[in-house]
């Protein structure tokens, strides 16, 4: 009985710990897209282009502080919620649109992945954890779903729903944008359609406030933590309350935001978000402890089936970090710490 409190803790610190690693991960890759739209919304207007990306990275970090003091908890995200989706929907549309644009009148595109074969093969690798963790968005409307009852049929419900009709604007601008541009596409398409300037403009405004709303969700649980831990009680606007949160939210979001303008890698740090915490999280922890809580009364064939899973997704988890982290320092030495990518 012992062995097992000891086992459960241990799977308790372990999952607790990739969560809130998974969900800062996250954080950082937030930061960075609302840097970047709000530089490419820079670029628009701006001839002699003077700002770097780190400055942007500055901006979005403060924007996401006010945002964070103003909205004290997940239940007054509510009106936000709705914003979020049309707010994506504006994003998602626009580059759509305009990439599709400039695909039908552009000459043949060169659509060859370039590099060693080592280099193609880390490429790879560390594309499937960017998958991992682009895929991981599921988790809000599976959250969301459980909230009235019957929760597990609700949930279901909710990740039927992203993995089919939720996925379909996701490949849109994917396979549009690679198809547009071929291996020139850019990390934030908005950076290579062309099209009238207002257009552009709104479609980056628009991916710069979801990002700030987006990151709120995904910080939400460790304000929470932190509101819990050293019992933050009362009004929201309370002195106490209202001090903080300034102090400990946005302590929490300068960090944050100077992480992500050293490094302001945006798909690396998706990948190595997707080798650390989403696949021992979706893969391996889920799969060991139904192996565990279920040994008894499964057949040697699933508790086979189950370790297979255990085995193949820890390579693949250490294999994508390797990937990531080559990715990091390659990219660093390219471009430096604090780079203007």
């Amino acid at each position: 009985m012992s062995f097992r409190v000891s086992t459960g803790r241990k799977a308790y610190y372990l999952t607790w710990a990739l969560q809130y690693v998974n969900l800062f991960m996250i954080n950082i890759g937030f930061l960075i897209l609302g840097a970047s739209s709000l530089k490419a919304c820079y670029v628009l207007f701006v001839e002699e282009v003077t700002m770097k990306l780190p400055y942007f990275t500055g901006i979005a970090g403060f924007v996401c502080i006010l945002f964070a003091i103003s909205t004290p908890n997940l239940s007054s995200l509510r009106v936000w919620l709705a914003c979020s989706t049309i707010l994506s929907l504006i994003y998602i549309v626009v580059a759509s649109v305009l990439a599709a644009k400039d695909g039908m009148n552009a000459p043949p595109r060169d659509y060859s992945i370039h590099g060693t074969t080592a280099s193609k093969i880390f490429s790879i690798i560390g594309a499937s954890s960017n998958l991992m963790f682009a895929f991981n968005t599921g988790m809000v409307p599976e959250i969301q779903a459980t909230l009235r009852q019957p929760a597990v049929e609700n949930m279901l419900k909710a990740l039927y729903f992203q993995f089919t009709i939720g996925v379909v604007p996701m490949y849109a601008i994917i396979f549009i944008g690679y198809w547009a541009y071929g291996a020139s596409a850019s990390t934030y398409l908005l950076s290579n359609v062309s099209g009238p300037v207002w257009v552009k403009a709104a479609a980056n405004i628009s991916a710069f406030l979801q990002s700030v709303i987006a990151l709120h969700i995904f910080a939400s649980p460790a304000y929470e933590y932190m509101d819990t831990k050293f019992k933050i009680t009362g009004g929201a606007f309370e002195l106490k309350s209202l001090t903080f949160r300034i102090v400990a939210r946005g302590g929490y979001l300068v960090i944050s935001s100077t992480v992500s303008a050293l490094l302001p890698f945006l798909g690396d740090f998706e990948s190595l978000t997707g080798a650390l915490s989403t696949f021992p999280l979706t893969f391996i922890l889920a799969s060991h402890m139904y192996l565990v809580a279920k040994k008894s009364s499964l057949s040697s064939l699933q508790q086979s089936w189950l370790w297979l899973n255990i085995v193949f997704f820890s390579c693949m988890s250490i294999a994508a970090t390797v990937a990531a982290i080559r990715l990091i320092v390659v990219d660093s030495k390219k471009y430096h710490v604090f780079a203007d990518v």
